[in-house]
């Protein structure tokens, strides 16, 4: 982490990056990248589509908001790669942060997410699905400033 400066008119004009769904999971995950246990995270090609945004590109930044939308850390692209979900491997899922421990667990996590409620919703699609096909977005970052305020 470094010692950059973030006024609230940079944050302002940065994209702002959402970690899950506000609640638990994305507290979960804003925790792990606070403590430097997440450095990875996959997106869906098909959700960027759908919100019509560009891929993500190396050295971009972004705010990572809390479950109440405040700004808690700026993160930098380190790596963006786009592969089918069958080609993910287990370095990714280690850096990803979340306790999982094989391909397969981290696959069975994800699909209860990808196919949960929400992300239906949030894609429009009652039954949307994922396979060995779905193109996965698999995005390596750093954190460069944790904004929680001092205690």
């Amino acid at each position: 982490m470094t010692s950059d400066s973030a006024s609230p008119a940079g944050l302002e004009s940065m994209p702002t990056m959402e970690f899950g769904f506000p609640g638990p999971l994305r507290d979960q995950l804003v925790a792990a990248i606070l403590d430097g246990s997440k450095t990875s995270t996959t997106g869906l090609v098909v959700d960027y589509e759908h919100e019509g945004e560009s891929l993500p590109e190396v050295g971009s930044r972004a705010v990572v908001v809390d479950s109440d939308d405040r700004p808690v850390a700026i993160i930098e692209l380190t790596g963006v790669e786009v592969v089918p979900l069958a080609q993910v491997d287990l370095a990714h899922v280690v850096d990803e942060g979340e306790g999982d421990t094989s391909v397969a667990e981290w696959r069975a996590n994800h699909e209860t997410f990808w196919h949960s409620e929400e992300m239906r919703a949030a894609l429009e699609d009652p039954e949307f699905t994922v396979d060995d096909e779905t193109l996965a977005v698999l995005e390596r970052f750093r954190l460069v400033i944790d904004l929680r305020p001092a205690v």
